[in-house]
C-alpha cells in the first residue's frame, strides 16, 4: 500500500492523457498505426508500474552494468550502420522479424545513465578540461553513428543531451565562448563537405519558408494549414482533410501534433502541451527532492530529452525550426521511443518512492 500511495500518479496520468490523444489521432488517420500504437502503450505502461519497483539506483550505480549497457547501445548502432537496407531513406532501424527497433532511443537512455553518474561525481569540476573531454568522447562516439545512418536529428539529440548536463553543472564562461567558436567550425565544415544537397535544402528552406512549396517546404507548409485551419475546437474526429487526404505527411510521427490540433483546435492543442509541462514539473520537483546526486541528475537528464524532443517537434510543425524527423515524446507514433521513455518513466517514479521513506 505504501508503494501504491507515494507512486507518482500525477505524472502516470499525465502520460495516460498524451497515450490516449495519440490514440484519439491515429484511430482517425490510420486504424492500423492506432493498433500498434497500443500494444506500444500497454507494454509501456506495464514497464512503468512494473519496474518502478525495481532497485533502479543500485543497478545503475554499478559501472558494469552502466557502461556494459552504453557499448552494447554502440554495437546495436554499429549493427545499424552495417545493414544494406534503409527505411525512409536512413538506417536507424534493425528488423527482428516483424519488429522494427531504433538503436539511437537506446543509446540516449544509455548516454543518460552514464553522463548522470560521471557529472554527479564531478558536478564541481565538471568544466575541468579532462573532465569535458572524456565525457564529450562517451557523447560523440553514438552522435557519429548515429549521423552517419543518416539522421542528424537524433544526432543532435544525443549531443544536447551532454550540453544539458554540463549546463547544469555550472558554467566556465572561457570554455563556454571557446566552445561556441568551435561549434561554428565545425557547423561550418559539414555544411562544407558532409552535409547532402537534400540536407542543406532542408535549412535554406527553413531559411526561406515560401520557396519550392511542392518539395522541401511541402511538410511545413500542409502542418500550416493543418493548424491554421482548425479554429479554436477543430474540425472534429475523423474531419481534418489535410490529415484525411493525405496532404499532411508523417501524421502519425513527425506531424501527429498538427494532425490532432487539426481535428480537435487549438484547445486540444494547448491541452496537449499543457499535460506535457505538467509532466516536466513533476519530474522537476522529484528531481529536486531526490537523496543522492546521482538520482538528480538522471531526473534532470530525462526530463532534459523530453523537452528537446518538445521544442525540435513543436518548433518543426509550427515552422519555428526545420524538420528534422524528432517526435514528440509519449505522443508521437514509435514503439522504440515508447519503451524506451517508459524505462526512463520508471527509474524516475523509483526514485519517488525512495525519495518519499
Amino acid at each position: 500500500m505504501g508503494t501504491l500511495r507515494n507512486f507518482d500518479w500525477v505524472l502516470f496520468v499525465g502520460l495516460l492523457v498524451l497515450a490516449v490523444a495519440s490514440l484519439v489521432s491515429l484511430a482517425s488517420s490510420s486504424i492500423g498505426f492506432f493498433w500498434r500504437q497500443l500494444v506500444w502503450y500497454i507494454l509501456g505502461f506495464i514497464i512503468i508500474l512494473g519496474a518502478s519497483r525495481l532497485d533502479w539506483r543500485r543497478l545503475i550505480s554499478q559501472p558494469r552494468f552502466r557502461y556494459g549497457l552504453y557499448w552494447f547501445s554502440v554495437l546495436l548502432l554499429v549493427l545499424s550502420n552495417l545493414q544494406t537496407g534503409t527505411v525512409r531513406g536512413v538506417k536507424s532501424w534493425l528488423q527482428f522479424g516483424g519488429l522494427q527497433f531504433e538503436p539511437a532511443e537506446l543509446a540516449k537512455l544509455a548516454l543518460i545513465i552514464v553522463l548522470a553518474g560521471f557529472f554527479s561525481r564531478r558536478y564541481i569540476a565538471a568544466w575541468l578540461g579532462k573532465n569535458i573531454a572524456l565525457s564529450l568522447f562517451y557523447t560523440l562516439i553514438p552522435v557519429v553513428l548515429v549521423a552517419i545512418q543518416p539522421d542528424f536529428g537524433s544526432a543532435l539529440v544525443i549531443l544536447g543531451i551532454w550540453i544539458g548536463f554540463l549546463l547544469i553543472s555550472g558554467i566556465n564562461k572561457k570554455r563556454l565562448v571557446l566552445g561556441l567558436v568551435v561549434a561554428v567550425l565545425v557547423v561550418t565544415l559539414l555544411w562544407m563537405f558532409f552535409l547532402k544537397p537534400y540536407q542543406k535544402d532542408r535549412l535554406t528552406g527553413f531559411i526561406f519558408p515560401e520557396s519550392d512549396p511542392l518539395g522541401v517546404n511541402y511538410n511545413v507548409i500542409q502542418s500550416k494549414i493543418a493548424i491554421g485551419s482548425a479554429g479554436f475546437w477543430g474540425k472534429g474526429f475523423g474531419e481534418g482533410t489535410q490529415t484525411q487526404l493525405n496532404f499532411l505527411p508523417e501524421a502519425q510521427t513527425d506531424f501527429l501534433f498538427a494532425a490532432f490540433i487539426e481535428e480537435w483546435g487549438l484547445f486540444g492543442g494547448i491541452f496537449v502541451v499543457l499535460t506535457f509541462l505538467l509532466i516536466i514539473f513533476r519530474m522537476v520537483g522529484i528531481g529536486i527532492k531526490a537523496r543522492n546526486n546521482d538520482s538528480k541528475f538522471i531526473v534532470l537528464g530525462v526530463g532534459l530529452i523530453l523537452v528537446i524532443h518538445f521544442f525540435v517537434n513543436i518548433g518543426s510543425n509550427l515552422g519555428f525550426l526545420p524538420v528534422t524527423g524528432i517526435n514528440f515524446p509519449f505522443l508521437s507514433y514509435g514503439g522504440s521511443s515508447i519503451l524506451t521513455i517508459s524505462v526512463l518513466i520508471s527509474i524516475i517514479e523509483k526514485i519517488k518512492l525512495e525519495s518519499s521513506y
